[in-house]
């Protein structure tokens, strides 16, 4: 997310053209109120990660009315104008669709993000405060891929959030919006935690250094 088109690029898009363009784009990019913004490659840590909470997860909802999507899933969030792509969503009942497309819900409850380099405190700043706006809105987790380590706000009244942390001492992760523990060590199941982290960008782009 902190790469951007290049200055000899069309700056400014609406929401219809950017889905267009992303029918056949090579690499996925989120939409910023008008301005294509492409995503990073993940990390091997990045995947599993992801991997392991969504299988935990949809094992673990399995029966109960809720779904689970990864990666490819798009959520559009109307107030400021933005497409993103979480790691994880979860939804509670039937999905609630953008113009009807099938790729892109507009009702998450519950998000979850594996922190990269480029996004760490994008994730924990402009775009928390971007998803807050989004009424079914009530829980989000922020995972790190290099060190066991987990954040989870909680959605409270008046328009307050709960915080706790997860670390090596605690052996489960217990979400606030179902009754759902998931150990930390399937969480992190088979994650190196050695491993260097390493984004890669699209050919076409470049890194901005202001972010």
């Amino acid at each position: 997310m902190t790469a951007t088109l290049q200055s000899t690029e069309r700056q400014h898009y609406t929401p219809e053209e950017y889905l267009a363009r992303e029918e056949t784009a090579e690499f996925k990019s989120e939409y910023h109120d008008g301005e294509i913004v492409p995503m990073t490659g993940g990390t091997t840590n990045h995947n599993q990660i992801a991997g392991n909470i969504y299988i935990a997860l949809s094992l673990a909802l399995k029966g109960q009315n809720y779904r689970v999507f990864i990666g490819d899933v798009r959520l559009w969030i109307p107030k400021v104008k933005r497409f993103t792509y979480p790691d994880v969503m979860v939804i509670a009942g039937q999905p609630e669709y953008y113009n009807n497309r099938k790729d892109t819900i507009t009702n998450a409850q519950v998000i979850i993000e594996v922190l990269s380099k480029s996004t760490n405190n994008y994730d924990r700043g402009d775009e928390f405060r971007f998803y807050q706006t989004i009424p079914s809105f009530q829980e989000y987790i922020l995972i790190a891929q290099n060190l066991m380590f987990i954040e989870q706000y909680s959605k409270q009244e008046n328009k307050r959030w709960s915080y706790s942390v997860y670390d090596e001492e605690d052996p489960v992760l217990t979400f606030s919006s179902f009754q759902v523990e998931v150990p930390l060590a399937d969480i992190y199941d088979k994650v190196d935690f050695a491993e260097v982290e390493v984004e890669e960008y699209p050919e076409d782009f470049h890194e901005d250094e202001g972010e």
